[in-house]
């Protein structure tokens, strides 16, 4: 029979079938979670919400929180809730397992959440400000651009051609 197998899930699709392997929901994503992980689930996302108007949607393997923009996504694992939040800047906390500049305005932070209890300051606070940040209302300077100065550092091709000219050292 004529079909493709799908990258994604690795299901025979017969030619002409419908199918989207990526439309997800929000349950199915916390379906198989514990009890102690549903608890900070419910947390989180009830500590978001509070925050005010914003899209809470499921996409692929996260949940994500947006405004105009995702300002923080959750990723349901067995045995923790993987959190990524979007801070203008650089948080250091034993919480935060890795951070990586995800733009010139904004670092993505990595943590992880198994209990209810984690939910709280300063997480929470970090949500918010992840939230403000997220404003499309605000206009935020652009960051200056560094102007290139070729006087102070010559190019790379300008010191290879400046060492080529120069005379070998004698031995003696």
């Amino acid at each position: 029979m004529p079909g493709h197998e799908c990258y994604h899930c690795r299901q025979w699709i017969e030619a002409g079938a419908a199918h989207d392997c990526w439309t997800t929901t929000e349950a199915a994503l916390t379906r198989d979670l514990t009890e102690d992980l549903r608890d900070a689930w419910e947390r989180i996302r009830e500590a978001a919400a509070e925050f005010g108007e914003q899209r809470i949607y499921a996409s692929h393997h996260s949940i994500m929180f947006a405004r105009k923009v995702c300002y923080f996504f959750v990723r349901p694992k067995a045995k923790y809730l993987e959190l990524c939040l979007f801070l203008p800047r650089l948080e250091k906390s034993p919480r935060i397992r890795k951070v990586y500049e995800s733009s010139t305005t904004k670092r993505a932070h990595m943590l992880r959440v198994v209990h209810r209890d984690e939910v709280e300051a300063p997480l929470t606070d970090w949500l918010r400000e992840a939230y403000d940040f997220a404003d499309p209302n605000i206009v935020r300077p652009q960051p200056a651009i560094r102007a290139t100065s070729q006087a102070k550092s010559p190019s790379k091709a300008a010191r290879v051609t400046k060492k080529a000219t120069k005379k070998p050292a004698r031995r003696s």
